[in-house]
């Protein structure tokens, strides 16, 4: 008995899946801003993304229909929870660019790198609040400074992490 050539439409998704899991929990993550939020969203995604695989037309970019699919169900996470998105438009499309600009593979390589780079007043918030999956006021008591402060750190490390993945795209492309 030969064996056929062509993976199944399951073997072809799971190595999809498996392939761009961790983009999927970045991308929610990002959205979210909760760890169990981002991987509730992210597994929903690949449910959602594996019951419609028929309609899935091959020739087009899994990773952005996958984010697409994030996407609405982050909104849709924010309608059933009556709780104010901080992503309006514009920003959800300049993220969308961002992601679909980084080389898949080594991004978080890069984005280790781009991390080792921040000065500790930038990467103890960072890691407490992502990593950690502390809230802002939780931060803010660990690092013994005030909410305000917090946030600007937090800000101003998003900031340093977007020039430095930017530069590491660019320097890609030359």
């Amino acid at each position: 008995m030969t064996q056929s050539i062509d993976p199944t439409p399951r073997q072809t998704f799971s190595g999809l899946a498996r392939e761009h899991h961790r983009m999927a929990l970045l991308y929610a993550r990002t959205l979210a801003g909760e760890e169990h939020t981002a991987r509730d969203l992210a597994q929903d995604a690949f449910l959602l993304a594996w019951q419609n695989w028929a309609k899935f037309d091959i020739t087009r970019d899994f990773a952005s229909w996958l984010r697409g699919i994030i996407r609405n169900k982050w909104r849709e996470h924010c309608r059933k929870n009556s709780r104010v998105s901080h992503w309006n438009e514009e920003a959800l499309s300049e993220l969308e660019n961002t992601m679909q600009s980084m080389p898949e593979t080594g991004f978080f390589d890069e984005l280790k790198d781009c991390l080792d780079k921040l000065p500790e007043t930038l990467l103890s918030p960072v890691l407490s609040y992502y990593y950690q999956s502390l809230s802002t006021a939780e931060t803010a008591e660990q690092l013994n400074t005030s909410e305000a402060a917090t946030r600007k750190r937090l800000q101003r490390a998003r900031t340093a992490l977007k020039t430095c993945l930017t530069q590491k795209t660019s320097n890609a492309q030359d």
